[in-house]
């Protein structure tokens, strides 16, 4: 096993599990805890090995079983539990850029949360605006022009149902949209299948898509466009200086 410079480096976890310590570096996200078929005592044992080389761990897709193991095992644990998401450690205070998350209905707000405290642990600033659908769209006046006014980077609109919110939102601002569709729907949604053609369909341009219900890949994804927007900002400033 070579050393802990190299890049590659993985460090064995009770024979069940291999830490990638330097994803972070080499691809400018950090390895997060899916916690979805572990037992709680796995995730626990996985979570202190990355607290050796890190100040803070996500764990998304979290039973309550294993948030409870969490809890007594660890100080520092910031639980949401309608995201079914955790962070152990320390929150980054630096804020890189701001991200927009919007739900079409009440019933998303779970993978909105999941976004949410990935993007906070991402070190984004996050704003919330949930149930502003298709189906009331003057919900939607309100939070375009806060959107607009507070100089958002990207936006992640969620929904299920047929998964217009993403197109309509493309439609009224400049900013790259990240949609997100979800299993909500009655028969014909197919547990989010029929959404997901639809986002793909899009008649809006600017529209990227994530799987179903995968608040985590869009809000890393919104957060690897954030970091590249900051990285262009500070490189000008430099260019600048005399």
């Amino acid at each position: 096993m070579n050393g802990l410079n190299n890049h590659s480096y993985l460090e064995e976890i009770k024979e069940f599990a291999k830490i990638d310590c330097y994803r972070h570096k080499r691809v400018g996200k950090p390895e997060v805890v899916f916690a979805e078929s572990k037992d709680s005592k796995e995730v626990v044992e996985i979570v202190k090995g990355y607290l050796k080389h890190v100040d803070s761990v996500l764990i998304t897709r979290l039973k309550s079983e294993q948030i409870d193991e969490l809890k007594k095992s660890f100080d520092e644990v910031y639980v949401n539990s309608k995201g079914r998401i955790a962070i152990v450690g320390k929150l980054k205070d630096e804020k890189i850029g701001k991200v927009a998350i919007l739900t079409a209905g009440t019933s998303d707000i779970p993978v909105g949360e999941e976004a949410a405290v990935t993007s906070e642990f991402l070190g984004l600033e996050v704003l919330k605006f949930y149930d502003v659908g298709i189906a009331g769209l003057h919900r939607l006046i309100e939070p375009i022009k806060r959107i607009r006014d507070e100089n958002v980077d990207v936006v992640i609109a969620i929904a299920g149902m047929e998964g217009a919110l993403p197109s309509v939102v493309a439609s009224l601002i400049d900013l790259p949209i990240i949609a997100v569709p979800t299993s909500v729907g009655y028969g014909v949604n197919l547990k989010g299948i029929s959404t997901l053609f639809a986002m793909l369909q899009s008649c809006s341009s600017g529209v990227a898509v994530v799987n179903i219900d995968n608040g985590f890949g869009a809000a890393v994804f919104a957060y690897l466009i954030v970091k590249r927007i900051k990285k262009r900002l500070e490189e000008a400033k430099n260019h600048c200086k005399f």
